[in-house]
């Protein structure tokens, strides 16, 4: 038997955020300004950030850095300062679509939690950037859970914080391999990529994504035709 769906975990940036490549240009600016990439070229050290799209920002800089913590740390520090400085400059944007799909969600009597690998004063931004603080049922960023994505934490707070019944009853999607594996790590019942960010459709479905979308978008639309949307809906 099906288990209706309580919960969706979306990602922010790539997945309902529109990155335009800022994600990897603040990357830049924080590894010029604190040499935290200096070990490795920076293209090597570019297919990095790339690859772990998703992930704790911490995390991947401490892997930069060769494993300073310290240096992470300062690293981490001027990529959200940078992010702050590049979202200021050209303005933030959603996928074309984002909020009326997540409103057509809630609709459906689902709640929806936005989890991101940025810190909390980026995530903040972005949702006042955006006007999204009351659209949205919650917001987490990696401190709030413990560990960042791949790891299922973001994933298994939001289920804690919305009293969601079971983790059968949550849907996941983002644009990287990392949301995908934080999804099937968590045992989600339904685990979306979608195409609008950093990775391709081969390595979504190679990460276990149950379902490949063009974008978030097209999700309500799948959620029922798999009859996964509650049985009783508000619309």
């Amino acid at each position: 038997m099906t288990t209706p769906l309580e919960l969706v975990v979306l990602d922010m940036a790539g997945t309902t955020v529109l990155d335009d490549g800022v994600v990897e240009q603040a990357f830049q600016r924080a590894a010029e300004r604190t040499g935290v990439a200096d070990r490795m070229p920076w293209a090597e050290a570019l297919d990095h950030v790339r690859a772990t799209m998703g992930q704790s920002k911490i995390d991947v800089f401490t892997y930069l850095s060769g494993g300073d913590a310290d240096a992470a740390a300062r690293a981490t520090a001027a990529f959200e300062g940078a992010y702050a400085e590049i979202i200021t400059e050209q303005g933030v944007s959603e996928i074309p679509g984002a909020a009326d799909a997540i409103q057509s969600l809630k609709d459906a009597g689902l709640r929806v939690a936005l989890t991101t690998g940025f810190a909390p004063i980026t995530r903040e931004a972005l949702l006042d950037g955006l006007g999204w603080r009351g659209l949205v049922d919650l917001a987490l960023s990696p401190i709030d859970a413990g560990r960042g994505r791949p790891a299922p934490d973001l994933v298994l707070t939001a289920l804690l914080r919305t009293q969601t019944s079971s983790v059968s009853a949550v849907a996941v999607a983002g644009d990287t391999v990392s949301d995908v594996e934080s999804g099937r790590r968590a045992g989600a019942g339904f685990v979306a990529g979608v195409l609008t960010g950093a990775h391709d459709r081969p390595a979504l479905s190679a990460a276990g994504a149950d379902a490949v979308l063009a974008d978030v978008t097209a999700l309500r639309g799948v959620l029922a035709q798999r009859e996964l949307l509650p049985l009783v809906t508000t619309s």
